[in-house]
């Protein structure tokens, strides 16, 4: 029987839970933010990190856990639901992975990360094959300190940076609605296109003077896609429900928009049924960040 185990983002194990009973997955075994579960599903939200395709190894002792786990890969990293101890043992004695903050937009990681858990004192349970080039998809940037209006701009920069097949162009229309303070316009606007940014509030002012940014102080909800020249790219960081952020991508989706990065926000309890009809509806991926807190990113490109 094919296994897998899926790491919850902190705080979110009844989200991550919620959401395998939602898809019809079998949990065998919950211990904290790890969940063990049947079968392998690379589309798993609420896990911050997925070890597909999990093995159960039988080891007699630190080092030959250690010994077992270099035969089967280079790069791991550990997450401990028990026997914290002797699984920092057994993880000195691996080879050492170098954890530096990312500059923007720097190159992925090459070399596959393993995973794996100490699951009693004889168990180790390892997958040389998870969703993350980073260990256990945990990441910290190279921030810039003084030009972003706020830390918003992170999830983009991850996004671009961890995620995204392609990036926009000096060629292309960048629409940001909810723009405000000027987070995510600051991150566009560096591609060189131009970037037009919607919200009822004001942007900073050194954000809504920066080359190639127009801005409209008007409803996002409320512009009609005719009134703008051809959009190539539409990213939504509004707090809203996930319906009317739907209905709203809907809209310029059948207005010829077809790259989107979106934050789904969730007022009250992690609605599942309105995340996945983003995907059902329009197609994409939904993914849940490292830098997003109670709300997933959907993206179609």
């Amino acid at each position: 029987m094919d296994k897998s185990l899926y790491l919850a983002p902190h705080a979110h194990e009844k989200d991550l839970l919620d959401e395998l009973a939602h898809k019809g997955v079998n949990v065998l075994e919950a211990r904290g933010r790890m969940v063990l579960a049947e079968g392998e599903r690379d589309d798993v939200v609420w896990a911050q990190a997925s070890f597909l395709g999990v093995e159960e190894i039988a080891v007699k002792s630190i080092g030959d856990a250690a010994k077992q786990l270099k035969a089967r890969g280079r790069n791991w990293a550990s997450f401990t639901v028990d026997h914290h101890r002797r699984a920092q043992l057994i993880q000195e004695q691996l080879p050492h992975y170098p954890v530096k903050e990312i500059p923007f937009l720097h190159p992925r990681p090459t070399v596959p990360m393993g995973g794996w858990t100490l699951w009693n004192p004889e168990l180790v349970l390892a997958s040389a094959r998870t969703s993350s080039v980073y260990p256990l998809a945990e990441m910290s940037f190279l921030e810039d300190q003084v030009n972003p209006p706020s830390r918003a701009y992170l999830k983009l920069w991850e996004f671009f940076t961890c995620h995204a097949g392609e990036l926009p162009n000096a060629g292309e229309h960048l629409l940001d609605m909810g723009a405000c303070p000027g987070g995510w316009t600051w991150v566009l606007q560096s591609f060189g296109g131009k970037v037009t940014a919607v919200d009822k509030a004001p942007l900073e002012e050194r954000i809504a003077t920066l080359p190639g940014v127009e801005v409209l102080q008007e409803s996002a909800f409320g512009l009609d896609p005719a009134r703008l020249p051809k959009v190539d790219w539409f990213f939504s960081d509004i707090i809203c429900y996930p319906e009317r952020l739907l209905e709203l991508v809907k809209r310029w989706h059948k207005h010829g928009v077809r790259k989107f990065v979106c934050t789904i926000k969730f007022q009250g309890p992690t609605d599942h049924t309105a995340t996945q009809r983003f995907i059902d509806e329009l197609g994409g991926r939904v993914i849940h960040q490292h830098h997003n807190k109670h709300e997933v990113t959907w993206y179609l490109l």
